[in-house]
């Protein structure tokens, strides 16, 4: 796997996994009971964005060293995935 591909590897892993970790402890204003005036009362009160970008980096890394290790140290590609799992019995 050369350097520019593991790149755009992890980047795709990060944007799933970050869209995957933002609804994580959200409460909305209206579930805190204080709406800000001017915003919809179904926004987040607190976003915790700082901690959700570095659970994404975290969980991202390990998926992409999973993946890293599938496909350089043990040789999976998406050539072999029609052999994964149990054949069907026609």
């Amino acid at each position: 796997m050369s350097l520019t591909t593991a790149i755009a590897v992890y980047f795709i892993i990060w944007w799933v996994v970050l869209f995957a970790v933002l609804p994580w402890g959200v409460k909305s204003q209206a579930e805190e009971g204080r709406v800000s005036e001017g915003t919809e009362a179904g926004a987040p009160a607190r976003p915790l964005i700082l901690r959700k970008l570095l659970a994404t980096t975290l969980i991202s890394a390990l998926v992409f060293a999973i993946l890293w290790y599938l496909r350089v140290k043990v040789g999976l590609g998406l050539e072999d995935l029609p052999d994964i799992g149990p054949k069907p019995s026609y």
